[in-house]
């Protein structure tokens, strides 16, 4: 016997073969009942056809023989006809039996498996696992702080007063800042057309007699 079978025990095969049997057997009755209605209409027709010809003969005994036959075949088509509407039934019963002893299988088969679930995981192991992934996730974490902790001289560093010393800082850059004198713009001559601008005569360079002139005037003075 396999796993499945054991968990979820044998279909009911043999009731689903009864089912699917009893359909074809009624499916060819059906079949049946409908080539002999095909055949008595036929018969029907051709009986209506030879009262025609007897009336138009003036044979009236043979044309009242002939509609009588195709009464009776007219009351034949309307049994078969019951009795397919019967057979129609039987079947919508039957097929809706197959679909509700299936669910019912299913639904079976689901609880089973289900069952079979909940005595494979015991609430003790499923609280002792959470416990254990507690337990791992906080060893985790405190081994992270452990490792993000400063190490050394920069654990003595007071946090509070770097901060204060960084305000500090901050707060004499902005006062240098505020008290740095601001720059003239550059005065850039103004060009009017049509006025010429006057021209500054170029310094003269300093000659070899005016250098003797301010070496002996140098000389006097002393």
């Amino acid at each position: 016997m396999s796993m499945f079978n054991r968990i979820f025990g044998k279909p009911k095969e043999q009731a689903n073969s009864n089912a699917l049997a009893t359909l074809d057997k009624l499916n060819e009755t059906l079949d049946m009942l409908e080539k002999k209605e095909k055949v008595l209409e036929k018969k029907a027709a051709a009986e209506l056809e030879r009262a025609k010809e007897f009336s138009k003969a003036k044979n009236k005994r043979s044309a009242i023989q002939a509609l009588k036959r195709k009464k009776l075949y007219e009351q034949q088509i309307e049994q078969l006809g019951n009795f397919q509407l019967r057979i129609h039934d039987q079947m919508i019963m039957l097929e809706a039996a197959k679909a509700t002893t299936e669910t019912v299988d299913a639904l079976r088969t689901g609880a089973a498996a289900m069952k079979a679930m909940q005595k494979a995981t015991n609430i003790d192991d499923v609280d002792k696992t959470m416990d254990e992934i507690n337990e791992q996730t906080e060893n985790m974490k405190q081994i992270q702080d452990a490792l993000s902790a400063p190490l050394g001289a920069s654990a003595d560093f007071d946090e509070d007063e770097l901060e204060a010393e960084l305000e500090e800082l901050e707060g004499a850059e902005l006062e240098s800042q505020l008290l740095e004198p601001v720059a003239a713009p550059p005065v850039h001559p103004v060009h009017v057309p049509g006025v010429k601008q006057p021209v500054r005569p170029a310094p003269q360079k300093a000659t070899a007699e005016d250098d003797e002139l301010a070496a002996l005037q140098a000389e006097m003075a002393l």
